[in-house]
């Protein structure tokens, strides 16, 4: 585990330096995964996988062009197309390391699946997606929806949190966003 955590601080120092706003965001998720999974009652090892796989979730966003990251306005269709890589290309960064934990991998791997089926970057549906991810996604939406950025105004809380429910059972896994809502004690 020694070993993970020198790794993850290794990319992670790199996010940071690269682009602090992504680096931002993957500290807050990491944090609100960590309310969820004591939440949820997981012990240490799952903690530390939630935790850490929440972390890492964008780390693929280090191989993605700089003008895409920071462009401040909508995207065009190519380049969503390779901003939607990220999560194949960071699994696949971890998956250099023998010693990552597959469930960390697993979340960075699939964090934009949607439990329909209409996600990427492999079509994955309701219980298939890993656990952690459908964890993930819930958390990482909700930080992206009341996050001010340069093509974005934010939503409140109480509008992010519409949107999780509104989304509940097509995009998000229902059980778990009801859990996130209780678990920061959020009104639903």
């Amino acid at each position: 585990m020694q070993m993970q955590l020198v790794l993850m601080h290794n990319e992670m120092n790199q996010l940071l330096e690269r682009d602090s706003e992504t680096y931002d965001h993957s500290v807050r998720v990491a944090s609100m995964a960590k309310v969820m999974a004591h939440g949820l009652k997981l012990d240490p090892k799952q903690t530390y996988q939630l935790v850490n796989g929440c972390y890492l979730h964008d780390i693929g966003k280090l191989r993605i062009p700089m003008e895409i990251l920071n462009k401040p306005s909508g995207l065009a269709p190519h380049e969503w197309d390779l901003m939607r890589l990220h999560p194949t290309v960071g699994a696949n960064m971890l998956k250099e390391y023998a010693f990552i934990d597959q469930e960390i991998i697993d979340v960075v791997e699939f964090h934009h699946e949607r439990w329909s089926g209409d996600g990427y970057c492999a079509g994955l549906k309701g219980q298939d997606i890993p656990v952690f991810a459908r964890i993930c996604s819930i958390i990482d939406a909700f930080d992206c929806m009341i996050s001010r950025r340069s093509y974005h105004r934010g939503l409140t809380v109480n509008e992010a949190i519409d949107q999780l429910v509104l989304n509940a059972g097509t995009q998000f896994d229902k059980q778990y966003v009801h859990i996130f809502i209780q678990q920061l004690n959020l009104n639903e």
